[in-house]
């Protein structure tokens, strides 16, 4: 995607607009993002899209073309000569990308004049929302893998082109270790891997020749054994094996569809018997994590699994309840007092307390406050510009292995946790939470029921 001020919806602009004309837009504000619950059978979540938020800031622009369509929508000229000059300029403290987190817990917050705040809530929630959901699908493949490798195979399965791209960006953050596809592959400069398809088999006089091809055209491929008869097929590969001779150069076979733990023994029985123990075995088609978990356990002998729709979609849990709102304005705490879509009022910050290396809980408070543990949310932007230089993609993914790896075993299990990782808030927060919903509602506040207070 690149930076368009348009991907905005209508209602954006035209509070935007009101703002504008209520001398409005100029008062400061903070704007958090969060999830309300976690989707089934998340433990937890891993944020992702960041960088991209904080590029499209930087670039945020309203060119002629977009000023000329918000005229035809009846827009007016000193409203549109206003946004002409418009720039983001305010400040952005975030999660960095690879950190896990829970329900309610601000991924990151916007403090910026409310116009600038209101107007990229869109753009924020789309790209962290897909990210964030992406790599949390596929930090439970990377988990089932059990140390095998992962592999993605889903862009033809995603939504779309910046969902492909982006989303193995956010795969590789989880611990993915390469993609099929060239144009993510050179965009995040991430490995790429690939194999063959079954049409070049069938297109091919025999299967045997079609390995034989392959083979002497891409030394080290990855060979597809099941068109006709997977196992046949592997005979073929030894056959191959003892027609080449030294010139022999094939990685792997790729087992894609059958009984894949019972095909993947009598595969790797025939080539160990042939003595081509060092040819490996990749497993794909229609892979999710229960079935890769159920075929690690079992310690199926397969060295790498190629995953697409299941993890490119993610199709157990698509979407986040992720939600963009307005805490704090002018000074002044604010919050949604609606049934089951309260949140929290003013800037906050999370501390993380450990056990012995091992995570504990959560403690939301306010963004002043000094807790015990270390704090999550760091300054990413500041007056528009970036706090930091954008760290490097071999980094985040190791914060990330190394967050994940420090939560609880039980948070990193593919089946919902007896008990939810605890994540409770600060006393001041829950005092401060009080006195806005008072100074809002003018009556005896509510109390919370989903969160815990903690001294």
């Amino acid at each position: 995607m690149t930076a368009n001020a348009l991907f905005v919806d209508l209602y954006e602009i035209a509070m935007l607009r009101a703002y504008f004309e209520l001398g409005m837009a100029e008062r400061r504000a903070t704007f958090g993002l969060f999830v309300r619950r976690l989707p089934p059978a998340r433990n937890f979540l891993l944020a992702c899209g960041l960088a991209d938020v904080l590029k499209e800031l930087q670039e945020l622009r309203f060119e002629e073309g977009d000023l000329r369509y918000l005229s035809s929508l009846g827009f007016g000229r000193e409203f549109l000569d206003w946004l002409a000059r418009f720039r983001f300029t305010g400040d952005i403290r975030a999660l960095p990308e690879g950190t896990p987190f829970f329900a309610n817990e601000p991924i990151l917050e916007v403090t910026a004049p409310i116009g600038e705040a209101q107007i990229v809530e869109t753009l924020i929630l789309n790209q962290i929302g897909l990210q964030t959901i992406l790599a949390s699908k596929a930090a439970r493949m990377v988990f089932a893998a059990r140390g095998r490798a992962v592999v993605d195979f889903g862009a033809r399965r995603a939504q779309g082109f910046d969902a492909a791209v982006k989303g193995a960006r956010a795969f590789h953050i989880a611990g993915v270790a390469a993609t099929s596809d060239l144009a993510a592959g050179r965009a995040h400069d991430i490995a790429v891997a690939g194999t063959m398809a079954h049409s070049f088999v069938e297109a091919c006089p025999s299967e045997a020749d079609a390995f034989e091809a392959y083979a002497r055209i891409f030394p080290g491929a990855t060979l597809l054994v099941d068109t006709y008869d997977t196992l046949e097929g592997v005979r073929k590969i030894v056959a191959l094996a003892k027609e080449m001779g030294a010139d022999f150069d094939v990685h792997a076979i790729r087992l894609d569809s059958g009984d894949l733990d019972a095909l993947s023994r009598q595969a790797r029985r025939i080539l160990d018997e042939a003595g081509l123990s060092r040819v490996e075995i990749v497993a794909s088609g229609g892979l999710d994590e229960a079935l890769i978990d159920r075929l690690a356990a079992a310690h199926a002998p397969i060295d790498a699994f190629g995953v697409g729709t299941e993890m490119a979609a993610s199709t157990d849990a698509p979407a986040l309840d992720i939600a963009y709102k307005l805490v704090e304005f002018a000074g002044a705490g604010r919050m949604k007092l609606s049934p089951g879509k309260r949140n929290l009022p003013g800037r906050k910050q999370i501390f993380r307390q450990f056990h012995d290396g091992v995570a504990l809980r959560d403690v939301i408070a306010r963004e002043d406050e000094r807790y015990s543990g270390v704090p999550l949310l760091e300054p990413a932007m500041r007056d528009g510009e970036l706090v930091k230089p954008r760290p490097r993609l071999a980094d985040i993914r190791e914060h990330a292995r190394a967050a994940m790896a420090a939560l609880p075993s039980d948070a990193r299990g593919l089946s919902p946790c007896a008990a939810p990782f605890p994540v409770t808030i600060s006393m001041r927060l829950a005092e401060y939470e009080r006195e806005v919903e008072a100074s809002l509602t003018r009556k005896t506040p509510r109390a919370r029921p989903h969160l815990t207070r903690c001294a």
